[in-house]
């Protein structure tokens, strides 16, 4: 049975909240407490939603959670963009932080599409 852990867009999402918290982390307290904040529960969300909605007992409800996660990750990519726009985020920091963005997105879209698929076709 697939573990949580073998989600290769968990482990993405698990790996960007970290790369994200490491630049937020260094900024002055009005930063973190305005947008370090938003953009950290943002991130966070990303991994969080995925890892619930992979523990709910139903495909509808893990596919939910899965678009909320998604939700996030645009989120995540409004919060990162102004954190550029207001000097707490280098333009090369930034270029790999969306592309991070664009990979989790495809892949997550993928796993929403496999939900549910997989115990049909072994069937």
């Amino acid at each position: 049975m697939l573990k949580l852990e073998d989600l290769e867009v968990y482990n993405l999402s698990m790996e960007l909240g970290e790369k994200i918290w490491d630049i937020v982390i260094k900024w002055d307290y009005f930063a973190k407490d305005t947008v370090g904040k938003q953009l950290i529960k943002a991130v966070d969300s990303v991994a969080a939603n995925i890892s619930e909605g992979y523990g709910r007992f139903s495909f509808k409800e893990n596919k939910q959670f899965c678009y909320y996660s998604r939700g996030s990750l645009m989120e995540t990519k409004t919060w990162i963009i102004k954190a550029n726009k207001r000097k707490l985020i280098k333009n090369d920091a930034l270029q790999i932080i969306i592309k991070d963005l664009e990979v989790i997105h495809k892949k997550l879209n993928g796993y929403i599409k496999s939900i549910g698929n997989k115990i049909a076709n072994t069937q």
